[in-house]
């Protein structure tokens, strides 16, 4: 049998596929989501924790030098349902209750559908070790967390703002555009400065914005990943989509 360090990357990996299937639970079944906390709340808390999890698991393998090929399909496989079909099922939700046209809520699923097309194409894609090209499909998922939350406190935008955005989400998953990795793989400031810029920037819009300050970071990240890349300082392919 192998060393059970072996077992730590996929048993995180688990755990994040645990919470996005949950968080869809939620976005299907809100009566039972606990007394106290909204559904959107605890299906945005689910998706973090994913994206944590997510994080870990790349980190944990790292740590360990425990990588497998199950594991890597196993990732792609958690991304797609909690990523990619969560998000998907709340933007679903929303629509429902607030779109005029009856068939403008179904539009939501190409959410699912082009997240899996861009785990697809990465698996696949011998330019994505150390980058990406197109939006990473955790991003799409907090991106939909801040604008689910700014949705909340604000007026619905319209039915055709909301098919934009679900079809520009869509398309830049999997678009050619370059992106860099959020992933730390080292804690040195000149090597990670666009990922502490990120961080910063993310503290300082939750905190003056609240949960809507992280779709003002993906779209912070998606405008420095717009300036190009004038290096790349990684090293190891990087994990997570």
């Amino acid at each position: 049998m192998k060393p059970i360090k072996y077992y730590i990357p996929n048993t995180i990996t688990c755990c994040n596929l645990l919470c996005g299937a949950l968080a869809i639970i939620i976005a299907l079944r809100p009566e039972m989501t606990p007394a106290g906390i909204t559904p959107s709340h605890l299906a945005f808390l689910l998706i973090g924790l994913a994206a944590v999890f997510d994080f870990c698991d790349g980190f944990a393998a790292r740590l360990l030098r425990a990588y497998s090929d199950m594991g890597k399909e196993l990732d792609s496989l958690s991304d797609l349902v909690s990523f990619g079909l969560a998000p998907a099922m709340l933007v679903f939700n929303y629509m429902s209750s607030q779109a005029t046209l009856a068939w403008m809520p179904w539009t939501a699923v190409l959410l699912a559908v082009f997240g899996g097309l861009r785990l697809a194409k990465f698996n696949v894609d011998t330019r994505q070790t150390t980058s990406f090209i197109g939006l990473p499909i955790p991003a799409n998922a907090i991106f939909w967390i801040g604008f689910m939350a700014w949705a909340e406190t604000h007026n619905y935008p319209g039915d055709w703002a909301m098919l934009v955005i679900v079809c520009l989400l869509s398309w830049l998953m999997v678009s050619e555009i370059p992106m860099f990795s959020l992933k730390f793989k080292s804690w040195g400031f000149k090597e990670n400065v666009r990922r502490y810029v990120i961080l910063i920037a993310a503290v300082i819009f939750v905190v003056t914005e609240g949960l809507s300050g992280l779709a003002w970071t993906i779209i912070l990240y998606l405008l420095i990943s717009l300036l190009g890349e004038r290096y790349n300082p990684d090293k190891l392919p990087a994990e997570g989509k």
